[in-house]
């Protein structure tokens, strides 16, 4: 997603550009780029930014509470016991993307985010140790200006395939870093940016 100027309606606030429908402009206004130190909400957006591939972000947050309630509320150590049969119980739910390698994935990520708590304590220290530990703020005033990828996602990408993850290349990557406010992706011009700086 990339951020411009945008204003709506009878609320003259400035706002990224692909903030444009209700569900869409809730989101912006009270989630994008807010830093996240939640550990299943990092597991949430992981998975979702993983499912996105291919696919609009409006249609995984209208999907966003069914994946919530099929997948164990993003419990990781409950996602990381899923059955094939449970999987294949999911692969036929029209409520979630039905991709059976996205869905087999984030069982399978499940499990290695598992493993990175266990090494590192929680994924919120490690996955917050790219960027260390603070959000990358920057000053956009134009979409062509965001990347799609950073040396910063591009490490992450590497040493999560590494660990065994799946559907996390740089792209997915720098969406999921934008998202949990690693990075604030903000348009200068849009009022959330200066809110959201102040959160660490």
């Amino acid at each position: 997603m990339k951020p411009a100027e945008r204003s709506l309606g009878a609320d003259t606030r400035s706002r990224c550009a692909w903030a444009r429908t209700p569900l869409g402009i809730a989101y912006h206004d009270t989630e994008w780029g807010v830093p996240v130190h939640d550990d299943i909400v990092l597991f949430e957006f992981l998975t979702l930014e993983g499912a996105q591939a291919g696919l609009s972000w409006e249609t995984i947050l209208n999907k966003r509470e069914a994946y919530r309630k099929l997948f164990a509320g993003f419990d990781p150590k409950k996602v990381a016991r899923f059955t094939p049969q449970r999987v294949e119980r999911l692969l036929v739910d029209p409520r979630i993307v039905r991709n059976r390698l996205k869905v087999e994935s984030t069982v399978r990520n499940a499990k290695a985010f598992l493993a990175v708590q266990h090494e590192f304590g929680s994924f919120d220290k490690y996955v917050w140790d790219f960027v260390d530990g603070s959000p990358r703020v920057n000053l956009w005033s134009k979409p062509s200006q965001v990347p799609a990828r950073t040396p910063e996602s591009d490490a992450l990408s590497r040493d999560l395939a590494g660990r065994g993850f799946k559907f996390t290349g740089s792209t997915i990557c720098y969406a999921f870093m934008q998202a949990v406010g690693m990075v604030n992706d903000h348009a200068i011009r849009c009022y959330r940016h200066g809110e959201v700086g102040r959160v660490r």
